[in-house]
């Protein structure tokens, strides 16, 4: 069977079960995940999607910043089966993008990633490698700071500050939360923070007494995921629970390469999930001057409480606050 026939009734349920137990045990550190391009084309198919609907979450919040990334390569570097520059790509216009360049340690990764990127662009020049000097234009980063020892994530550090914009997907766990904190504080000398930051300020996360907190929101699957038989056996059998698809991201762009995106400049994001009560919610707001929990009363944003109620996210607020209480506020959704 080729990769081309991979269906649900065909999937490997053994290779990925392995999959998943290489993921969760760390051993894709020693590029042992890719057996065969029948592995990828049975990633690509389940646990790769979950991974663009994350990203589908992300690039939808960074359109409504008004924010596209700058004409040039795209760099899909740890690329896997290619899922999340192929989400880049169609969110925006590919006229834009000069070519796909795609990086991997595993070669079968690479090769399968270009022939599933020329199958929906066939137009786009399409390779495989990192320049070793010189600029690079949008460097797209999925999920790949747990596989990183010290030394490499110092070299990816190296390798951002050659990007134009870079755009940064992680999975939602505190430990890589903290990690991609680490790496915004690490590069916002040379960039403007575009997103999810609504300010240039360092992590207000990082303060004392703010340790037990980390900087994530979760995606929504697609409509109807939830109740497809194929889907639902898979989280079964992976153990994993559909409903939930919790991702950190960065989003961010050379100083001075463009007038910097200050659509929400003053406003606060949301961090985590709203929690809704009878008559009030609690938000935890994230801002210039830190971060804080904030009670926004039904009374107060009728309009606003609903959307928290119908569990409708809430991405930035501008509000008024006197003490820990919103007074007035002003929502957006993505």
């Amino acid at each position: 069977m080729t990769e081309a026939e991979t269906t649900w009734d065909t999937l490997d349920w053994p290779a990925l079960e392995r999959l998943r137990a290489g993921f969760l045990s760390g051993t894709g550190e020693a590029g042992a995940y890719w057996q065969s391009r029948a592995d990828l084309a049975n990633y690509d198919l389940t646990f790769a999607q979950r991974i663009a609907w994350k990203w589908d979450a992300v690039l939808g919040e960074m359109k409504l910043r008004g924010w596209t990334p700058p004409p040039g390569e795209v760099l899909d570097w740890g690329c896997g089966s290619g899922v999340a520059g192929r989400c880049v790509l169609r969110e925006f216009d590919v006229k834009n993008v000069t070519a796909l360049r795609l990086f991997d340690r595993s070669a079968l990764a690479m090769e399968f990633a270009a022939a599933r990127a020329k199958a929906v662009f066939p137009q786009l020049a399409v390779d495989s490698g990192v320049p070793e000097t010189g600029r690079i234009g949008l460097l797209v980063l999925s999920h790949v700071l747990n596989e990183l020892p010290d030394v490499q994530r110092d070299s990816l550090v190296q390798l951002a500050r050659r990007a134009e914009a870079v755009l940064w997907v992680e999975p939602g766990t505190h430990a890589d939360s903290r990690a991609l904190i680490a790496m915004r504080e690490r590069l916002r000398d040379d960039f403007d923070l575009i997103a999810p930051c609504t300010h240039q300020a360092a992590c207000g996360l990082l303060t004392a007494g703010n340790e037990r907190h980390w900087c994530h929101n979760f995606a929504t699957p697609p409509a109807g995921v939830l109740a497809d038989g194929d889907w639902v056996r898979f989280g079964q059998r992976m153990g994993i629970d559909m409903r939930s698809l919790p991702y950190s991201f960065l989003a961010l762009e050379r100083k001075g390469l463009r007038t910097a995106v200050e659509k929400f400049a003053g406003w606060s994001r949301v961090v985590g999930a709203p929690r809704v009560y009878k008559g009030f919610a609690k938000l935890f707001s994230c801002q210039a001057d830190g971060v804080r929990d904030l009670t926004l009363q039904k009374r107060d944003a009728p309009a606003v409480f609903k959307r928290l109620r119908h569990e409708e996210p809430v991405l930035v607020v501008k509000c008024a606050v006197a003490g820990e209480r919103v007074e007035a506020v002003e929502a957006t959704l993505p």
